[in-house]
């Protein structure tokens, strides 16, 4: 279905008649991108310098000899190279999505005596980090002076390095807790 305003649009934007456009728009099922792709194929409007698709950014303009911005690029600038909000937005969402499965993938271990005592999900101990880290953090330095050892485990987090140094830490710890005894 073709209104007068998507006509009026296409006339203004390719410099064809009134006939040209309802006809391009009728063939191309009120699509203006068709349309206009409709009429690069019949040769009544000049293809975009360059390769590309119509909507590539700007178009000479005939009249005036500069360039002016074209209108299907000012409405719809989100479809061009995924540059734009909701494209943006979708990126962030996946990229969190992505996180929180890891996360719940991997886990927090605490152990006693090499025998694991408690296992959190790493997204847990993350949300306790930021929301309740003057609680978290001192809870675990407590642990590490009891003989409490953590260390991450899962198919992301198991790696040595990560491990090595919660061990060292915990190594660190028992060796402040030894200096004060002996003193």
């Amino acid at each position: 279905m073709t209104t007068l305003e998507q006509v009026e649009k296409l006339c203004a934007m390719a410099n064809i008649s009134f006939e040209e456009a309802k006809t391009a728009l009728d063939a191309a099922n009120g699509d203006l991108l068709e349309a206009i792709i409709y009429l690069e194929k019949q040769g009544k409007v000049k293809a975009p310098t360059g390769g590309g698709y119509y909507s590539s950014g700007k178009t000479a303009d005939p009249h005036a000899g500069a360039y002016k911005e074209n209108c299907w690029e000012k409405q719809n600038h989100h479809c061009h190279g995924g540059k734009g909000f909701f494209s943006l937005m979708k990126r962030i969402g996946s990229f969190c999505l992505d996180m929180i499965r890891r996360g719940n993938a991997n886990s927090f271990e605490v152990l006693k005596d090499e025998e694991s005592k408690a296992s959190v999900p790493v997204t847990v101990l993350a949300l306790l980090m930021i929301f309740a880290f003057w609680i978290t953090i001192p809870l675990i330095i407590v642990g590490l002076f009891f003989g409490f050892r953590y260390r991450f485990h899962g198919p992301d987090l198991s790696g040595k390095t990560v491990n090595d140094a919660m061990n060292s830490a915990a190594d660190a710890a028992v060796n402040l807790k030894k200096s004060i005894n002996n003193d």
